[in-house]
C-alpha cells in the first residue's frame, strides 16, 4: 500500500464525510471546516478494515443525478405516503416482491438497498444468499412488475454505470 492510501484511504469519502458535516453543522466557519476535514480523514482511517477493496467511481456525473434523483425521489415519497396513510387506507396494496439483481458489486447492491429502503413507503427485506435476488415490501403496490421496473431503471441501472464498469 502506498503511503498516500495510508494517509488518505479513501478521498472520495473524505470529500463526502467533510461535506456532510457542514451540511449537518449549518456552518462554514473555519472551525467547523477543520473538524469536517479531521472527521473526513480520521474516519475512513478507522474504518479501514470494513473496505477490503478500493472503491472506484467510474461515471462520477452519473452518481451526482442518482444522488439527486434519491432526494427528490425520498421528498416526494414522503408526501405520497402521507397521502396514503392520510386518506383511506383501506385502499393500500401492500406487497412482497422480488427483484433480480444485475449488480455484482457488494457496494452496489448495499447503496441499492439502503435507497429502497431510505425512500418511504418501500422496505429493502432480504438479499438472497447467492446475491441475486433482493426482496421489497412496499407500502402501496397495485402492480410489482411496474414498482420492479421503475427500481431497476431508476436505481439499480445508475449504480451499475458506476460502480461497475
Amino acid at each position: 500500500m502506498s503511503s498516500t492510501l495510508r494517509l488518505l484511504p479513501h478521498p472520495w469519502l473524505t470529500v463526502v464525510l467533510t461535506l456532510l458535516w457542514l451540511l449537518l453543522s449549518n456552518s462554514l466557519a473555519p472551525g467547523h471546516i477543520l473538524l469536517g476535514l479531521a472527521l473526513g480523514w480520521v474516519i475512513p482511517l478507522f474504518t479501514l478494515w470494513f473496505w477490503p477493496d478500493t472503491v472506484h467511481f467510474h461515471q462520477p456525473l452519473t452518481l451526482l443525478r442518482f444522488i439527486g434523483r434519491v432526494l427528490w425521489d425520498i421528498l416526494v415519497a414522503n408526501l405520497n405516503v402521507a397521502q396514503l396513510i392520510l386518506g383511506k387506507p383501506e385502499r393500500l396494496s401492500p406487497a412482497f416482491f422480488a427483484i433480480p439483481l444485475e449488480l455484482k458489486s457488494e457496494l452496489a447492491i448495499s447503496l441499492l438497498a439502503n435507497t429502497i429502503s431510505l425512500t418511504p413507503g418501500t422496505l429493502s427485506v432480504e438479499l438472497s444468499p447467492d446475491h441475486r435476488t433482493l426482496f421489497v415490501h412496499g407500502l402501496d403496490v397495485p402492480d410489482p412488475a411496474a414498482t420492479r421496473a421503475e427500481i431497476k431503471t431508476r436505481y439499480e441501472a445508475p449504480l451499475k454505470e458506476v460502480f461497475e464498469p
